[in-house]
C-alpha cells in the first residue's frame, strides 16, 4: 500500500515561490509514477506536473516553466519547486502516485492514490 505525505505549503505574494514535498512509502512500483494535481474552489482538478522513474517529466500549460518537479530516490521524496507564483496558484495541491502512467495526467490521476493535500495561498 503506498502512502503519501505532503508538506511545505503556505502563503506568499505573487512573485514568491514554495517548495512541496511528498514523503511516499509502499509499493516502489505502485510509485512508477509520481506527480502534482491542483484543485482550486470551484474549479476542475488539474495536472501540474509528474515525472516517472526515468526521470521523464510533464508539465500542465498554465506552468510555464515556472515549477519544477524532482524526485529524490534515497529518500523517497518527491518535490515541487514554484517560482514566480501568482494568485491563480492558490489552490489544494495533491501529491499522487501511481503504476506506470506513461506521461499521462489522466492515468495518473485516475488510478493513482492521493495524499491528503497542502494548500498554497497566494497573495497579492
Amino acid at each position: 500500500q503506498v502512502k503519501l505525505l505532503e508538506s511545505g505549503g503556505g502563503s506568499v505574494q505573487a512573485g514568491g515561490s514554495l517548495r512541496l514535498s511528498c514523503q511516499a512509502s509502499g509499493d516502489t512500483y505502485r510509485r512508477s509514477c509520481m506527480g502534482w494535481f491542483r484543485q482550486a474552489p470551484g474549479k476542475e482538478r488539474e495536472g501540474v506536473a509528474l515525472i516517472d522513474r526515468g526521470g521523464n517529466a510533464a508539465y500542465g500549460d498554465f506552468v510555464q516553466a515556472r515549477f519544477s518537479i524532482s524526485q529524490d530516490y534515497a529518500k523517497n521524496t518527491l518535490y515541487l519547486k514554484m517560482d514566480n507564483l501568482e494568485r491563480e496558484d492558490t489552490a489544494t495541491y495533491f501529491c499522487v502516485a501511481s503504476g506506470p502512467c506513461g506521461g499521462s495526467f489522466a492515468i495518473l490521476g485516475d488510478e493513482g492514490v492521493w495524499g491528503q493535500g497542502a494548500q498554497v495561498t497566494v497573495s497579492s
